[in-house]
């Protein structure tokens, strides 16, 4: 684990966008990934961007190695469930993938009611909600407290800076959003995919609470796309700290969506600066969810990132 002070020193070197030779051609650039497209694959580049509420809200050190990194182990741990997208992983921060043709909605599975966001479980339950997104909920449940069983709460992918909207089982059906079939065979997937992670969560002493999927067609098959089971993309809580009541210890982005929020930011204005010491302790949590996942200690990938992800790239085609 790198010291306070290291990461204190990474922070104003955080990779905050990679620019390829236009050999590679047009970027498109998300929330957190710069993607390049070039005959059927796609370069996607982890960049130390984070988001939250929808909106990009700085950089943290190291935080795309800590993703890309992380979701390669995943994607080996999970590849007897469903094929992924992943071709080969040639520098830390980047994984080139087979250009698979995303579904429309990113399919979310919890295992427990919590959250602060404005479409988390928890805020619709608390509100006097039931059954939000579609879905029957029993009286009586307190936050963080785990569901009868795990399920399935879609939404929209949102675009131009819009929000993610909720989705039910019939609307993406009713709507054609997704194929009957299709669906069905990425909900028994997804929670497929979620309890493993459960699994191997648990092993490293940490309860995997809900998460994010996406899935994609390639040549008419399902593909999990993009990352799996990240700070980024999931709610990890420590076992040892979880107990009825009380407030977990988190390594995930609840940390940095807590602070902004207990700071007046939802996702609507403009967002306060991170100070640098909170970005070095929210890199630290990033890189202690991949040390305990995967049980290998944190190798910083070698400064200054962008310079060695074009260096490595030009050396991987060049092989080819």
């Amino acid at each position: 684990m790198l010291s306070h002070e290291e990461l204190l020193h990474a922070v104003p070197n955080a990779l905050q966008a990679v620019d390829l030779p236009a050999s590679w051609g047009p970027k498109r650039a998300g929330k957190v990934r710069d993607i390049y497209h070039l005959n059927g694959t796609r370069a996607l580049i982890t960049t130390d961007r984070i988001s939250a509420f929808d909106r990009v809200l700085g950089t943290i050190p190291f935080k795309g190695q800590v993703l890309n990194q992380l979701s390669a182990w995943w994607f080996e741990q999970t590849r007897d469930i469903v094929a992924n997208h992943v071709v080969a992983v040639p520098d830390p921060n980047v994984t080139l993938a087979r250009a698979a043709e995303p579904l429309p909605v990113e399919v979310v599975v919890r295992g427990y009611i919590t959250g602060v966001t404005k479409t988390s479980l928890w805020t619709l339950y608390a509100q006097a909600e039931r059954a939000p997104y579609g879905i029957p909920l029993p009286d009586g449940l307190r936050k963080n407290d785990p569901l009868p069983a795990p399920i399935i709460t879609p939404t929209t992918k949102a675009t131009g800076g819009a929000h993610d909207e909720r989705l039910t089982r019939d609307q993406i059906l009713t709507h054609r959003l997704v194929a009957a079939p299709l669906w069905e065979q990425t909900e028994a997937v997804a929670l497929a995919l979620f309890a493993r992670g459960q699994a191997l969560a648990r092993e490293a002493g940490l309860i995997l609470v809900d998460t994010k999927y996406e899935f994609g067609v390639l040549d008419g098959r399902l593909l999990l796309i993009d990352e799996i089971h990240t700070p980024d993309s999931s709610r990890f809580w420590t076992l040892a700290s979880y107990e009825p009541g009380r407030e977990p210890e988190n390594f995930d982005k609840e940390y940095l969506r807590a602070w902004f929020a207990e700071h007046g930011y939802r996702g609507d204005g403009k967002p306060p600066p991170m100070p640098a010491d909170f970005a070095a302790r929210v890199a630290a949590r990033y890189i202690a969810a991949y040390e305990r996942l995967t049980g290998r200690q944190f190798a910083p990938g070698e400064q200054p990132a962008a310079a060695r992800i074009a260096r490595n790239l030009a050396a991987y085609r060049r092989k080819k």
